[in-house]
Formats: structure tokens, sequence, C-alpha cells
């Protein structure tokens, strides 16, 4: 069984740097790099954006910032480096770091560079090459839920860790900053949304569940899969979002992106990942797989599947008005506010449930 690689494609133009900068800047902090490198885009890079970088002898990532971003918080390349850097002994699925760059003068932004994994990453599809019936792919489902609960048993107590979080009070603070982020985010016609901020603040729970290291985009195109047995993750990407908190809200915010069979048309629309295929858990099978795993109290689900859907909503308007602002051109970005007001009206009906 061989998996497919994840492939690179030509750079937007939009999304192109100084690839001779960063050549010089790289052949003086990585030993040994051959030639003269050519560069290439992953697909996806609606928040930070990932570049393959190929050497005579070698191939590595480069991880960036959208040009125009201004959310430093949500954009840190710096950060997401020393996270890594900082879990990559507790939790063997992080590449290894090779060098970060802070000198704006090489592209106009941080940058860092990590070794390049070779596997294959899900997209909205599952490709008919893996050869998975329905039973490798409930198998290929529960080793994904599996490698989020490994994370979220890491010690995040330890140096480099520890530094992360802010201690107790996560929930409330997620709540409050997810709500002023969608306020700063609105754009001309979108839906305030007020019902759902007084919603979400007046239901949260008065304590954290627990605090853990948690990732906040664990989702299947954020892991790659061994290309010579697609059932094995050999790696988890994208820790921009990683911090120190609640473990069940990381659940939520993985389950936003979970669009299952039986989801209204204009969900599956969204889909990014294969989660819609036979022998994959509903949202519900993954939650009650995750408590019996964990032993923790899952009963109160509802307000995390409503954060995890309402945060959702404030990433997509988030994009959308800087598409809007023309500080993106991509024209997978045009949709989005009609997108963010469709989660919106989900999160309505979810809290319409008795």
């Amino acid at each position: 069984m061989t998996a497919i690689p994840d492939q690179a494609r030509p750079v937007r133009d939009e999304d192109a740097f100084d690839m001779a900068n960063v050549d010089a800047f790289l052949k003086q902090h990585i030993d040994g790099l051959q030639g003269t490198p050519s560069v290439k885009q992953f697909p996806g890079g609606a928040s930070n954006l990932t570049y393959l970088l190929i050497y005579d002898n070698r191939e590595l990532v480069l991880r960036r910032p959208p040009r125009g971003a201004k959310a430093k918080s949500a954009h840190d390349m710096m950060r997401e480096a020393r996270v890594m850097a900082a879990l990559k002994n507790s939790y063997h699925y992080v590449p290894a770091i090779l060098a970060r760059c802070d000198d704006e003068s090489i592209i106009g932004q941080d940058f860092y560079v990590m070794e390049r994994l070779h596997g294959t990453i899900l997209r909205r599809d599952l490709p008919a090459e893996l050869g998975l019936e329905r039973d490798g792919v409930h198998a290929l489902c529960l080793g994904f839920v599996d490698r989020l609960i490994e994370l979220h048993q890491v010690d995040a107590t330890q140096p480099g860790l520890q530094e992360l979080g802010r201690g107790e009070g996560y929930i409330a603070r997620q709540v409050s900053g997810w709500n002023e982020r969608w306020r700063q985010a609105a754009t001309e016609g979108s839906d305030p949304c007020e019902d759902v901020i007084a919603w979400l603040t007046s239901q949260q729970p008065a304590k954290d569940n627990a605090s853990c290291v948690v990732h906040n985009d664990f989702r299947f195109d954020n892991v790659v899969l061994s290309p010579d047995n697609p059932l094995t993750i050999i790696g988890v990407l994208d820790w921009e979002l990683a911090t120190v908190g609640d473990p069940l809200m990381d659940l939520g915010s993985s389950l936003a992106y979970w669009v299952q069979a039986d989801d209204d048309p204009i969900f599956q629309s969204f889909r990014r990942q294969p989660t819609h295929e036979a022998g994959m858990l509903t949202r519900g099978e993954v939650v009650a797989y995750y408590g019996e795993r964990t032993g923790m109290d899952v009963s109160h689900w509802r307000f995390y599947e409503i954060f995890g859907l309402f945060r959702l909503m404030v990433i997509i308007q988030q994009i959308y008005r800087r598409f809007a602002l023309g500080q993106t051109t991509n024209p997978q970005f045009t949709g989005f506010g009609d997108a963010a007001k469709y989660m919106g009206m989900r999160c309505r009906r979810l809290m319409a449930q008795v």
C-alpha cells in the first residue's frame, strides 16, 4: 500500500518572496545545502503560508504569515517555532525546526524553516490510491483522535511549555477574546451575532476541565500520513495557535471542521477533509470515544461544540475582512463572508436544541 504524497504547486504571485535572500540566509544557518533552490507552495494557506524549498540535496519547508496580517498573536512565526522546538522531545510528531529568522529585511516578515516530512496530507477527498475500505478508514479515524489524546497527555509543566499558559480561566479568556475578535473582524453586511456572543458568555463552564497542551487546529489536513502505511500518522503540522488550555475546547475546535455524511448541503460544501467517508466516526462518536479514552466528562458538550463553530466563524470572517480590504486577492476567499453568516445560523440551530 503506497500513499500519495502531498503535492506542492507553483507559488501564487501574491505569495511570492525573495528566494535569493532566503537562500543566502539558510546557507549561513544550515550546513551542507547545495545548489540554487526552487520554491513551490503547498495548497491551503488561508492563514499562514507554507512553501517547499528544493535544493540539490535536500528539501525544506518554510512557514511565513500572509501579507497584510495584523493579528500578531495569530501569525507569530517565532512563537510557533519555539512551541514546536519545546514540544519535539515529548511529542515526536512535531517536525524539527532547522532555522528561524526574525530579520524582516530578508523577506519583510519573520519566518522559520523546518524538516520536510514525506507523506500524505489528506485534503477534501480520500485518494482512491490509498486503498482504504471502511475498516481502514475507521482505523485511520481512531488513530487521528488518539494522536490528539496523546498531545493532551503531554506534561505541560515542563520548561518551554509552561510559559505558554496563563493559568486558570482559559475558557473565560477564550470566550472573551474571540468575542472581541468577532467584533473587530466585522465588515459591511456581516451578522452582529450578539445573541451567540451572549449565549456563549452565559453558558460557559465555571472552571476549566484541565490544563494541557492544546493544538487549536487539529485537522486531517494538518497531519502527515506515512508514505508506506496511510494508517500511521508520522507528523502533526501548523502549531501557530498551540498553547496550554482546556482539552475539550481543543476537541470542540477540531470538530468544528468535521463535516459528516448526514450534514446539510451547505455545510457539506465547506468540507476540507474526508470526514464524510464510510468508516469515519460521527462528531458524537468522536466525543464519546474521547470521553471513554480519557475518562473526561463530556456530558455538557453543547457549549464546546457551539464555541468551536463560533471560533471558526471568526476565523472565516477575519480572512474575509482581509479579502474585502484588498489585502489578499485569493479568489477562494470570495464567499467567506456568506460562509461566516452560515456559521452563525448553525450556532443558533444548536443553541435552540433542548
